[in-house]
Parts: C-alpha cells; sequence; structure tokens
C-alpha cells in the first residue's frame, strides 16, 4: 500500500470510529457518553438534523467509512475495484466534504452548538479527500 493511502486509511479507520460512537450517543440517548465540557454534542446529537429519514447520519457515516476502509484495501486486489478507486474516492470523499460543510453551518447558524466528534468527522474527511486529489493529479485523471 502507498504511505499517501495509508495516511487516508488511518484518517477512515477514525472515522468509523467517531462515526460508531456517535452512533452510540445516539441510540442511547445517554448524554453522559459526551463529553463534558467540549461543546455541546449531546444537543448536536438529539437535534432534528442528526437523522436522515429517520436514520442516525452517524451510521451513514459509519457507513461511508467502511467503504472507504474496503477501497482502499482491497484496490490492488479487485479488478473492478482497482479501475474505479481513484474515481471512487474522490466522489465518496468530495460529498462527505460537503455533507460535513452543510452540519458545520447548522452547527453555527442554526443549532448555535458545536460536536467535537463531528468535528473530528470533518476533519478526517477532509484528509481523505485531500489524498483523493493528491491520488487523482498522481495518477493523471
Amino acid at each position: 500500500m502507498k504511505k499517501i493511502n495509508v495516511y487516508a486509511l488511518i484518517a477512515a479507520i477514525i472515522g468509523l470510529l467517531d462515526s460508531a460512537y456517535l452512533t452510540w450517543i445516539k441510540l442511547s440517548h445517554n448524554e453522559t457518553l459526551c463529553a463534558p465540557g467540549l461543546g455541546d454534542c449531546f444537543t448536536v446529537n438529539t437535534s432534528r438534523y442528526a437523522e436522515v429519514f429517520g436514520i442516525p447520519i452517524a451510521i451513514f457515516g459509519m457507513a461511508t467509512y467502511l467503504l472507504i476502509i474496503l477501497i482502499l484495501l482491497f484496490e490492488n486486489r479487485v479488478a473492478f475495484i482497482e479501475e474505479n478507486s481513484t474515481l471512487a474516492l474522490f466522489g465518496i470523499s468530495l460529498v462527505g466534504v460537503l455533507y460535513s460543510i452543510y452540519l458545520s453551518y447548522l452547527e453555527e447558524f442554526v443549532l448555535h452548538a458545536w460536536c467535537p466528534y463531528c468535528i473530528l468527522s470533518a476533519i478526517v474527511i477532509t484528509v481523505v479527500f485531500v489524498v483523493s486529489i493528491i491520488r487523482i493529479k498522481r495518477d493523471g485523471i
């Protein structure tokens, strides 16, 4: 695995763990799981914006990071993934970054509350996005 992909893989694993924790907080409705004194995770995670069609957005985050991990781990082993991995990684991370911008907007201007775990996820998906751009430049796409 190329060094640049290792950065994306580490970031995606952190994102998966972060999203799993946010899912646990959402499903348990346990405010004590939110880090006291570090923003207002509980307000953000219990807002109406924390679900899409009744599904916690943290579950979508888990699926996104798991998909990124699978692409990175199997891109050299499965022909279909290898042919499309660079563009798939770019597309997935672009959607993730754009959605993170939207969620950050909601946190600042609608909820007036910040979740440190959501900020971590936004940083992580941005790292994956930057790696995807480097890969596009490297591969000449």
